[in-house]
Formats: structure tokens, sequence, C-alpha cells
């Protein structure tokens, strides 16, 4: 009979022990991911800014085109050029504002998938906001020349065709030398090169809050 109670209570403070153990664990898990998500969040705060700048870099293109707008050009050139200028900055800010729609979209107390979505989601929003503000450069430059001349109420195509021309050659044998590339970088066999490069056009505090989110889902799982 004392065995048999000795037994009871054996068992009874093993379960005890199996609870607070347990109990443990979930106040670990708990507070691990409590300060995981307070550095995720933290690292998202200059992706949040550089798109803020993103921002403000676009409106600045808009305000040069506003002024060519007010100094009514007469040439067709300088206005196409113009159009080029201040579509880019509106498409500048559509695509920063996109990224800091979605990063205040997330959802920290969600599963840590359902965030590691979320995160890729604006990986993906972010490449393509760059992509917007960084590819028409190849060619941009040439149009910026054409509005500050166009203030000035000049021509630059019919003072300098051979600048203006050249300028945009060479930005579209840019644009299909950076197509090509990308495809050429992203073949099966160079399957690693590709995912090195698609790292280097992600932010670096997007990386560490996907490298974060990663751990934990891992620690998670164990």
């Amino acid at each position: 009979m004392d065995a048999i109670m000795e037994l009871d209570e054996f068992k009874s403070a093993w379960q005890a022990l199996d609870r607070r153990l347990e109990l443990d664990n979930r106040l670990r898990l708990h507070d691990l991911r409590e300060r995981t998500l307070h550095k995720t969040r933290g690292n998202l705060r200059p992706l949040y800014w550089g798109q803020v700048a993103q921002t403000l870099f676009g409106l600045i293109f808009i305000l040069l085109a506003g002024l060519l707008w007010m100094s009514h050009p007469a040439h067709a050139s300088t206005i196409v050029a113009g159009v080029l200028v201040h579509a880019y900055g509106v498409l500048t800010i559509i695509g920063a504002g996109v990224v800091i729609s979605v990063i205040g979209k997330v959802d920290h107390a969600r599963p840590v998938l359902d965030i590691q979505k979320q995160l890729l989601r604006i990986r993906t929003l972010y490449i393509r906001s760059g992509m917007v503000a960084g590819l028409p450069w190849w060619f941009l430059w040439i149009a910026i020349l054409q509005v500050l001349a166009g203030l000035g109420d000049v021509d630059l195509l019919a003072k300098a065709p051979s600048l203006v021309w050249s300028g945009y050659g060479i930005g579209i044998a840019g644009l299909l030398a950076t197509w090509w590339f990308h495809r050429w970088a992203r073949r099966p066999e160079r399957g690693e090169f590709g995912r090195k490069m698609d790292d280097s056009l992600t932010g670096g505090s997007l990386r560490k809050a996907l490298a974060q989110l990663e751990e934990l889902k891992r620690f998670e799982q164990e």
C-alpha cells in the first residue's frame, strides 16, 4: 500500500515538474519572440525612412518639371523631356509609397510564418521600387539636361543633337545590357550567384529582419 502511495506521489511530482518545465519553455519562447520581433520592428525603420527619402527625392523631379511647365516651353523635345522627368518623379514616389504602406501593415502579432510572408512581399516591392528609381537613370540624365536647358528657353536637341541622341542611345544600350545580365544571373547553373545578387538588392536591415525571423521559426519548431 505504501509503495503504491509513493508511486502516486512520484507521478504527481513528476507531472508537476513537467508542467513547470512546459510553462518555463513557453515563457522563454514568449520572451524570445518578443525580443526578436522588437529587433525586427527596429530593422524595418531604416527601410521605412529610406522610402521616405526616396519620396522626397522623387518630389525634386516633380518640382523641376513644374518649373518647366511654368516657363511655358515651346520646343517639342523639351516638353517630351519634361514629361519623362515628371513621370519619373511620380513613379518614384508611388514605388516608395507602396513599400511604406506595406511596412505599416505588418502584423507582428501573427505567427512567424505569416510575418515572414509579409516581409518577403516587402522585399519584392522594395526591389521593384529600387528598380523604378534606379534603372531610368540610364537615360534620365539627358532628359534632365534638356529640362534645365529648357528653363533657359534653349532646345538642347537643336543645339547639341549628337549629345542628346548619343545619350538616349547609351541609355537604351544600358537598359538592354542590364536586362541581359539579369537573365544571365538567374539561369539555373548560376543559382547561387543569382541569390547573392538578390541579397545585394535587398536592404541590409530587411535581410537582418528575415534572418532573425528564420532563427525564431527554427527555435519554435525544435
